[in-house]
């Protein structure tokens, strides 16, 4: 087990605008406000989008895309750095019509319908993800 332990810097609330690209919207939040090591978390619904799966057989990341709308039943996720640049790191629980619930990873293509935030910056330096050679996965 590897960890690191950090203390809370700053805590900001906000809402993204209806249509707003979630994942990108919140990267976009984070870069202008300098925020490279947190968690983030969401509540709202979105108009469209979907959530991505990494199929550990085949090493490689798999897209279930929805048309509809849903509820974010559920958004967590990290901050860190990936390559040098803030890198967010998040999973989403999408429910629909029925209540049915489809989670993984949150994708771009995610357009808000209505999004309330809460992005936690830790005061300190921020883990760079490299490659795990075990799992084929850029891991802190």
């Amino acid at each position: 087990m590897k960890s690191i332990s950090y203390s809370e810097k700053k805590c900001w609330l906000g809402r993204l605008e209806k249509g707003d690209d979630i994942l990108a919207s919140l990267t976009r939040f984070c870069h202008e406000h300098s925020i490279t090591v947190g968690t983030v978390s969401a509540i709202g619904a979105v108009q469209e989008g979907g959530v991505g799966f990494y199929d550990q057989k085949a090493a490689a990341y798999r897209e279930i895309r929805f048309s509809e709308e849903m509820e974010i039943a559920s958004l967590s996720g990290n901050i860190s750095r990936k390559d040098g640049e803030t890198f967010l790191h998040c999973h989403v629980i999408l429910a629909d019509v029925e209540g049915k619930s489809f989670g993984g990873h949150l994708l771009e293509g995610n357009l808000a319908f209505a999004c309330e935030f809460v992005i936690t910056e830790f005061a300190g330096s921020a883990p760079e993800r490299v490659l795990d050679k075990d799992t084929g996965l850029m891991l802190w």
